[in-house]
């Protein structure tokens, strides 16, 4: 998660237990904006081995039908499912197995959004991303005629069908989406695995998984730099300790400046 920073660094703020590992999340967030409903992102899932899930050691109760029923929603509810990108973690939980084993998108009544550029990243994938890129989790959804392609090359896709404007990375792989949400007078940035946890701020910390390494310390640059000007909020996707946090500027560069519950925060 750290690429080539060395462990006594990162460790810091990501203790690793007996096997390197260190605590993550997938958290994902949900958008009612009138009678649309959008889900950003829908975790690992549960359709998978559990050979598979053995190498992650999950823990916790939370699920997407759980956090989705606490708000009064069912999964029939969502309009929009949005997918940063096609990596197993973000998009595991899209498609589900049916009482017979067959594979069918998990939101029987939403549109599903991806990048063209990145679809076609994904579906014909390289060698270093191939284990990341699970035709089970991405070809039912197009099979299903759910799925819907945004276009554009852009830093910042304006005007978007789903009422955000994207914000276009592609660095940790091709054409990852970063959604810019308003509300009220704030803009929330959903950060995925450009800045996964807080740990990742400092910018030569990128992962391992990134496609393109350099290329990713100067999105992260670009955007922070952006964030602080702006007063952006960054909902994090991966750390299981902060949900949202404000930015700083500081003499090491940016850096946090407070957390929040993104509920108490806008209530």
């Amino acid at each position: 998660m750290f690429g080539v920073v060395p462990k006594p660094l990162w460790e810091k703020t990501n203790p690793a237990d007996s096997n390197n590992r260190i605590e993550m999340c997938s958290r994902s967030l949900l958008i009612e904006d009138g009678n649309r409903l959008t889900l950003i992102d829908t975790g690992m899932g549960n359709k998978q081995s559990e050979k598979f899930f053995g190498y992650y050691d999950r823990w916790g109760t939370d699920t997407l039908e759980r956090s989705l029923a606490e708000k009064g929603f069912h999964k029939e509810d969502i309009t929009d499912v949005f997918l940063t990108h096609l990596h197993f973690d973000h998009c595991g939980g899209a498609v589900e197995k049916d009482k017979n084993g067959v594979l069918e998108p998990a939101f029987k009544n939403a549109v599903y959004w991806s990048h063209k550029d990145h679809w076609q990243w994904a579906t014909v994938p390289n060698a270093r991303e191939k284990a990341s890129f699970l035709p089970e989790n991405i070809l039912p959804l197009q099979e299903s005629g759910q799925l819907k392609l945004l276009e554009g090359k852009d830093l910042i896709l304006t005007n978007t069908p789903l009422g955000f404007d994207i914000v276009l990375v592609d660095g940790h792989t091709e054409k990852q989406m970063l959604p810019l949400v308003q509300y009220k007078e704030t803009t929330l940035v959903f950060a995925a695995d450009l800045i996964p946890t807080v740990g990742h701020l400092p910018i030569p910390y990128i992962m391992g998984y990134d496609t393109r390494p350099l290329l990713s310390m100067e999105e992260k640059t670009q955007f922070l730099n952006r964030a602080v000007e702006e007063d952006f909020l960054l909902f994090m996707e991966h750390d299981p300790n902060h949900e949202l946090i404000s930015l700083q500027k500081t003499e090491k560069g940016v850096r946090m400046n407070e957390k929040y519950n993104l509920k108490n925060y806008f209530n």
